[in-house]
């Protein structure tokens, strides 16, 4: 079943580019290694019942010393761009001086990227911050914003030199929301006013970074990377309606809304004044710089009807639907009608579509994973990326998630998302159906 796009598609063209994705904490392992700290993740996945089976990062897929091997793989899925990001744990001490041996590492794998010719698209935070920073109230503590300046200093003046494109932050709203709203995610916060007031130190984090960035990397893209599920309204009703609106501003509007306009959703100080975090003079003018492209994960959509309490609740969709393993609907359609509504609302920046993938029951069956599921999602959704790019949208690339299975957060190790199958016993990595159709429609493409 192979991957296919019309014929006429901008996305077609040399200029367009695709990739594969990963992340630090999920792929690295090598948790004591080199003098790395300890991160939230590592305690959160210590804390018992946080974590599905009480799986950690400790080894994940050993990527640390695996690296060669990995880019190889990448180079075998015939990309032209890998996505990865940077353990903030792995490159600092507690003093804020530099890891050597952990920027070392970062070295050699960049450098390596480069000269097999890969685009090179580095996140700094992607969620793994120094536990002794949480410590110290972690990003309810504004300090940790100008800490995060630090951070960022030093990589991308140790680094920026092999980095085409940087992110300072992958998915506020889950740094922020679920792991300080919910307690979901490290570090397993729960209480409204915290994931808010987390959200706006990362904001703030992200603007402060942007001119030391720019300064010691000129040559490079530098943005941010926003994740949106689509909302819709469980029926017609107006409280539904309304709910289906509260969700939206609060899970989407919430963030992009600073970026581009400096400002909180208005809707807030009538509706919901709770979830309004508190602002210094000056913030909102950080917080809004101009950015060089925008970062856009998504995975499904949800649905919404009215709750006397908390203004909505998540409910089923009640029409016949399909569903990955980890229970996200699927909804291409859903994908293309987000990036057209906001690009109806704001005035953008080229758009990149950092992370996009399904997590699929897959089983390694001599030697063979035939995860059809994955592969119809996919194709769904770069077609989704096609119709929004005809709709008017400026999107720049799409980045597949991911290179391989990882550690999946609170799922652990239960849940696939790879294009790539790993054994976690022996690190065997097995390219999936799904990576040997993605390869295919990347070469049909370069015909």
């Amino acid at each position: 079943m192979p991957i296919n796009l019309p014929a006429n598609s901008k996305m077609l063209n040399q200029d367009f580019i695709f990739g594969v994705a990963t992340a630090a904490f999920q792929i690295e392992g090598a948790a004591q290694s080199d003098n790395r700290l300890p991160s939230i993740w590592d305690t959160f996945c210590a804390t018992p019942g946080k974590v599905k089976g009480m799986d950690n990062g400790d080894i994940a897929c050993d990527h640390y010393h695996l690296w060669e091997q990995d880019i190889q793989l990448i180079k075998q899925l015939k990309v032209d761009a890998y996505r990865l990001s940077i353990a903030w744990p792995r490159v600092m001490d507690k003093e804020g001086k530099a890891n050597q041996a952990g920027l070392d590492f970062y070295r050699r794998l960049l450098k390596k990227l480069k000269d097999e010719g890969l685009t090179v698209f580095v996140t700094l935070y992607h969620w793994d911050l120094p536990q002794h920073l949480e410590d110290k109230g972690g990003w309810l503590n504004r300090e940790t914003a100008y800490q995060f300046t630090k951070y960022a200093d030093l990589v991308t003046k140790e680094l920026g030199e092999w980095v085409d494109s940087w992110a300072t932050f992958n998915e506020p709203f889950c740094a922020a929301f679920l792991g300080y709203e919910l307690g979901i995610h490290a570090p397993g916060l729960n209480k409204p006013e915290y994931g808010r007031q987390a959200a706006h130190h990362i904001l703030l984090a992200h603007g402060l970074a942007l001119p030391i960035i720019r300064k010691n990397a000129p040559k490079s893209q530098v943005g941010i990377v926003l994740n949106m599920n689509r909302s819709y309204a469980a029926s017609e009703k107006t409280e539904d309606q309304f709910a289906c609106l509260v969700r939206e501003t609060l899970d989407n509007q919430f963030f992009i809304e600073p970026l581009m306009k400096g400002q909180y959703p208005q809707l807030l100080k009538t509706v919901a004044p709770q979830y309004l975090p508190t602002v210094l003079p000056g913030d909102m003018d950080i917080i809004s710089q101009p950015i060089d492209f925008l970062g856009m994960n998504f995975y499904t959509c949800n649905h919404n009807a009215f709750d006397a309490d908390n203004l909505f609740k998540n409910v089923k969709n009640h029409r016949s639907v399909e569903y990955t393993d980890i229970g996200w609907e699927i909804a291409p359609h859903a994908f293309a009608e987000l990036l057209v509504n906001l690009h109806k609302q704001y005035t953008l920046p080229p758009i990149y579509i950092t992370e996009n993938g399904a997590a699929c029951a897959d089983q390694l069956i001599d030697g063979d994973v035939n995860d059809e599921q994955r592969i119809r999602y996919l194709e769904g959704h770069l077609n989704a990326v096609h119709q929004a790019i005809e709709s008017g949208v400026d999107i720049r690339g799409y980045f597949a998630w991911s290179l391989m299975d990882n550690f999946e957060w609170a799922e652990g190790y239960s849940k696939r998302f790879g294009l790539t199958y790993v054994d976690y016993q022996t690190q065997k990595r097995t390219i999936k159906r799904s990576g040997y159709e993605y390869r295919d429609f990347l070469n049909s493409r370069k015909g």
